[in-house]
């Protein structure tokens, strides 16, 4: 009877490395497994729990946030920032057998959208919420998924990963710049301050810094160039019960209780037009390595 074919995971064994002792890993019935026996159990909807020992941040995704995320990105309103995405990845035009990181993965939406773009590809997404990771572990024959903290050291070889996205999520410039090979390429997506401008006074919503793109050169200038940036804007109509799920999904909703945000959103008209916008940033990594402490940045990910 022939081998079964290799899993996303499987692929993912040869870029992956114990978080504890950096030494290899292999899959050991429903775990994964270094040389000195540090073991990291495989949960039953597929993702791995490399984050042993330490409580997920308070930022990350709770169910009812990742509920509202899949509904709202199901019905198709981001849909054009994920078809940028995977036009983007094309046209870089990565190694056949790539290594896609989706670092902060979520629910593994755009990550699927860019594995449907590269067809020889393989990704893995990290994310501290085991909620998300549930969705993402199962988004795409060819997406691994693991529970990881972006600000510590990150649980990859040096140079393995040709492509690397970053969708409203943390960046830790110096860790991106090690595990990116040096012809990677990182793509940012950040919103602008026009993103859900409708919303954001009526429903009492997070501001988007109008310094986040300051910001994030000076996060990324000391390891990154940025090759390329690409505003993406466009307004739609969202019914009630899509304003409520956009909300919920960012972190304007730890803001407000959800009766608060029922009373506000049943006041608009519906449907309501909002607008989108956002910044699709390209960077490469400069040659020369520069080791430090990367600045945490507060992110406002909505």
């Amino acid at each position: 009877m022939p081998a079964a074919p290799p899993t996303a995971l499987d692929r993912m064994l040869s870029v992956l490395l114990c978080p504890v002792c950096s030494a290899p890993l292999e899959a050991v019935e429903r775990t994964l497994r270094c040389p000195a026996r540090h073991t990291f159990d495989i949960a039953r909807q597929g993702y791995v729990g490399l984050l042993t020992g330490h409580r997920a941040p308070a930022t990350a995704d709770a169910p009812a946030m990742v509920r509202a995320r899949t509904a709202f990105l199901d019905a198709g309103h981001y849909a054009p920032l994920a078809a940028a995405l995977a036009d983007r990845a094309t046209a870089l035009a990565p190694a056949p057998d790539a290594t896609v990181l989706d670092a902060g993965v979520g629910t593994g939406h755009y990550l699927a959208a860019v594995l449907d773009a590269l067809p020889t590809a393989t990704g893995l997404g990290l994310d501290t919420s085991s909620y998300a990771l549930r969705s993402a572990a199962r988004i795409h024959p060819r997406a691994a998924a693991a529970s990881w903290d972006l600000w510590r050291s990150l649980p990859l070889r040096t140079d393995s990963v040709h492509l690397l996205l970053n969708v409203f999520a943390p960046r830790n410039g110096a860790e991106f710049h090690r595990v990116l090979h040096p012809a990677g390429t990182l793509l940012v997506v950040t919103p602008t301050p026009t993103h859900l401008q409708e919303l954001r006074t009526s429903l009492n919503l997070l501001n988007v810094d109008p310094a986040k793109e300051d910001r994030l050169h000076q996060t990324l200038s000391a390891t990154f160039r940025r090759e390329a940036t690409q505003t993406l804007e466009y307004v739609a109509p969202l019914a009630t019960a899509d304003v409520l799920n956009l909300v919920t999904m960012t972190p304007s909703a730890h803001h407000i209780s959800p009766d608060a945000l029922r009373t506000r959103a049943a006041a608009l008209p519906n449907p309501q037009p909002v607008t989108f916008s956002f910044t699709v940033s390209t960077f490469r990594p400069l040659p020369a390595r520069r080791v430090g402490t990367p600045t945490r940045e507060q992110q406002n990910p909505n």
